[in-house]
């Protein structure tokens, strides 16, 4: 089971090509336009189940499945953190909940950015559990950035999170220490010399034991269509 989050930087339609050569299962898409809008080539792969959530039709966030993996939007899901989305996840030998993130909430005067994850998490503490969960998407933060005397940092997350039982599978399975990732996922202005590591892919102990591969998407191929680049994690199957 492949897993990718891409902030594709709008008009995902025009870039769906791209990322789907590299055949996800579920593909998480930050600024991605309305359904309405996603007008695909004949020789575009049909996602087989979408979610789509945001106010601004051109810039939301999408979820795709493109098998037998049905997503459903659970009850519990909090509107007032727009962009953090609880999904289960199902398939005939596959179970699990997904957290799809596009940290970004303008509205919030506590802080539009990991601010939100740090509600998320304790929203969602009861079903944040260390088996069978995933939180995947653009967190918008990184350690470097960490406010000493303000709750709900990058740090706080990541170690409430690991409190949980959940882990960074990049973090985890290349054994970098937050702050000092080698491969960036983020360029500032597409320029190579501003990079940073904001999209991250956790999941619960028993699936970080099952991480088959992780793959960071090289800049001089994605610079062209974003200022992200994707972050791809494969699992045997779960």
């Amino acid at each position: 089971m492949k897993l990718i989050t891409w902030n594709c930087n709008m008009a995902f339609r025009k870039k769906a090509a791209l990322i789907l050569s590299h055949q996800p299962d579920i593909l998480v898409v930050p600024e991605c336009e309305h359904p309405d809008k996603l007008l695909f080539e004949p020789d575009i792969p049909q996602p087989m189940s979408i979610l789509w959530f945001g106010t601004n039709r051109n810039k939301g966030l999408g979820i795709f499945s493109y098998t037998n993996l049905k997503l459903k939007l659970l009850r519990n899901h909090n509107t007032e953190l727009k962009m953090i989305i609880p999904i289960a996840v199902t398939g005939p030998d596959t179970k699990f909940t997904l957290y799809a993130i596009w940290a970004n909430n303008p509205d919030d005067p506590d802080g539009q950015y990991v601010e939100q994850v740090w509600k998320a998490i304790h929203h969602y503490d009861k079903k944040l559990t260390n088996k069978q969960t995933i939180l995947i998407g653009d967190f918008n933060s990184n350690t470097i950035w960490d406010r000493k005397y303000r709750t709900g940092n990058h740090s706080h997350v990541v170690n409430r999170l690991e409190d949980k039982g959940i882990f960074s599978c990049y973090h985890a399975h290349f054994k970098q220490i937050q702050g000092k990732e080698e491969h960036p996922t983020f360029y500032l202005y597409k320029h190579k010399d501003k990079p940073y590591h904001l999209d991250y892919c956790f999941a619960s102990a028993d699936m970080i034991a099952r991480i088959r591969s992780i793959e960071i998407g090289d800049y001089d191929h994605w610079k062209k269509y974003s200022d992200h680049v994707p972050v791809m994690v494969e699992f045997n199957d779960c």
